[in-house]
């Protein structure tokens, strides 16, 4: 079995790498965007598996097939909500919700095995324009940029330029990464759905980081994690217990 991975994360590729290992599947190619996706299809013998994340950093992975005809299967690997995913069941479609687990990752490699076998080795394709269609209006989009007033002056912050969010005194403030503060008129439970989360996660009642600003993560009390980013000493960034371990899947 040939496969490839096409994943902008590299941490999240090289996790799903070791996991595929682990079950005795090689992984043969990494890819990291869809330019750099249409180059490799266009020079490479096609892979009989896929393992195709949905939103890549420079677009949506569909944009590979307008550009290269591509028989291989396809298990996607997504963020998409409950909604979408029921699609890809109606549809036959493999799919991993991340941050992916290691027993459904088994399980959906038996079922792509067991179909290629009886398929007599043919790749087994699906329709691409059909799944793009089903995902047309559950297209998730995350905030790009923060809108900041500052007396009669507003200012613009990208959100690839803040190191973390923050609740004081019944306020929120975004910190960026040039070691200033500014308060928006934003809650931290509003943030949950404005937030990408593959970039930003929720450490505690009081902490959004993101993964780009971390500097250290050290051990503390109580099973605890405490956090360092690059450029903010305010406070002291804890993550609480009970997000310990989701914490940890998601810097892995």
């Amino acid at each position: 079995m040939n496969v490839i991975i096409i994943e902008d994360e590299k941490p999240s590729a090289r996790r799903l790498k070791r996991m595929l290992d682990s079950i005795g599947v090689e992984v043969t190619t990494m890819l990291h965007s869809v330019e750099e996706a249409i180059t490799w299809f266009l020079n490479n013998e096609h892979p009989d598996l896929i393992m195709l994340d949905i939103q890549l950093s420079d677009g949506l992975s569909f944009e590979i097939f307008d550009a290269v005809t591509v028989k291989s299967a396809i298990i996607f690997t997504t963020a998409y909500d409950e909604y979408a995913l029921k699609a890809f069941k109606l549809n036959a479609i493999d799919y991993l919700l991340k941050p992916i687990d290691e027993d459904e990752l088994k399980h959906a490699i038996d079922q792509f095995t067991e179909k290629f076998n009886s398929n007599n080795n043919d790749k087994v394709a699906i329709d691409i324009n059909e799944i793009r269609n089903l995902l047309g209006e559950t297209k998730v989009e995350y905030k790009k940029r923060f809108t900041i007033k500052i007396g009669q002056h507003l200012k613009i912050i990208d959100v690839a330029d803040i190191a973390c969010f923050y609740s004081e005194d019944k306020s929120t403030y975004l910190h960026t990464s040039a070691n200033r503060s500014y308060i928006i008129d934003t809650t931290l439970e509003q943030l949950e759905q404005k937030l990408d989360p593959t970039k930003y996660f929720r450490v505690s009642r009081k902490f959004f980081v993101c993964i780009d600003a971390i500097e250290d993560i050290i051990s503390y009390t109580n099973s605890r994690l405490q956090i360092k980013l690059r450029n903010f000493n305010a406070f002291a960034i804890i993550v609480s217990r009970e997000k310990v371990q989701e914490f940890k899947k998601w810097i892995s």
